[in-house]
């Protein structure tokens, strides 16, 4: 039995890619994807066609900056379960227009005979973003993912919003702790890694229903630790070596475990979430950056796009 399918005995995989071809290789339940990744799969040449056939399908009437929905139901057509939809990054701090865009996408899909149980709207874990979710949770039945998640406080306010799923960057973590102590971390210390298992066991101590998908790896070490979570989202390369290994892996994570556990109870409002991510430099730093980077590629991805139209 290789790695990854005895990962799969307690967790569920998710693809982390744009890559139709790496999607349909690795047979994931669900499918994650973001402007940088769609960016990347638009640019490579075996994927021209499906980009003529999302043209097309904008040029009909979805309009420009919409076009990749039609990218996204191509990958529902390979995976069984749902796929995951960003909402433009350039909306991070406006909870209506992430409401509205939010809606937008859903209805983009619906237009297409797909199903908004089969989505999951990606929003990032600003105060704005998880109020949003709240809302389009409870009022609209749309289910959403909160991306961008660096902290115990993000976590810990989705949770309190009932969200469908939260991802936290296990990867760009550790980064910005290597970058600051100059360390070199193995997968059991690794802050990223640490950060996921505390909010795992907060969620399974209190009975929340939020699933946590581990996002963001650097290797799979940082995998391997986090055996047993709700939700792994990989990539391909990373997938890769996980099937080329027989290396035998077993739960590091239960909800027996978690139960068991000495944990406070602890709540935030819109203040002492703002001073509790304040406080952390490293949430507060790869935020800000994550927003930014995407909102960059939501840009070269809509000019391409728009190039490609007019031709």
């Amino acid at each position: 039995m290789s790695s990854l399918a005895a990962l799969k005995k307690y967790t569920t995989v998710v693809a982390d890619t744009g890559d139709f071809e790496s999607i349909a290789k690795f047979k994931p339940q669900d499918a994650t994807t973001n402007p940088s990744l769609i960016l990347a799969a638009s640019l490579k040449p075996q994927y021209e066609h499906l980009i003529a056939d999302a043209i097309k399908f904008g040029a009909i009437g979805l309009g420009n900056g919409q076009i990749g929905c039609q990218l996204w139901c191509k990958i529902l057509k390979i995976v069984p379960g749902r796929v995951s939809t960003e909402v433009d990054a350039r909306l991070s701090f406006d909870k209506e227009g992430s409401i509205a865009k939010a809606r937008r996408i859903i209805a983009l899909y619906e237009e297409a005979g797909i199903s908004k149980e089969r989505v999951l709207v990606k929003l990032a874990s600003t105060w704005e973003g998880i109020q949003a979710a709240k809302e389009l949770e409870a009022n609209f039945g749309i289910h959403c993912n909160l991306t961008l998640l660096f902290s115990f406080s993000q976590a810990v306010a989705c949770a309190e919003a009932k969200v469908t799923l939260i991802s936290p960057f296990v990867g760009r973590i550790m980064d910005w702790y290597k970058k600051s102590t100059g360390k070199t971390y193995e997968g059991f210390e690794d802050p990223g890694v640490l950060s996921v298992q505390s909010i795992y066991n907060y969620y399974k101590k209190y009975g929340y229903n939020t699933i946590v998908m581990g996002a963001s790896f650097r290797n799979t070490g940082e995998i391997e630790e986090l055996t047993g979570c709700d939700y792994l989202t990989i990539s391909p390369a990373l997938l890769s070596e996980m099937e080329a290994s027989t290396k035998e892996w077993t739960p590091r994570l239960t909800v027996e475990k978690a139960k068991a556990l000495d944990i406070a109870k602890v709540t935030f409002d819109e203040k002492t979430f703002r001073w509790a991510l304040n406080q952390d430099a490293m949430a507060t730093e790869k935020l800000a950056e994550g927003i930014r980077n995407f909102g960059i590629d939501c840009v070269k991805l809509e000019t391409r796009l728009d190039e490609l139209l007019k031709k």
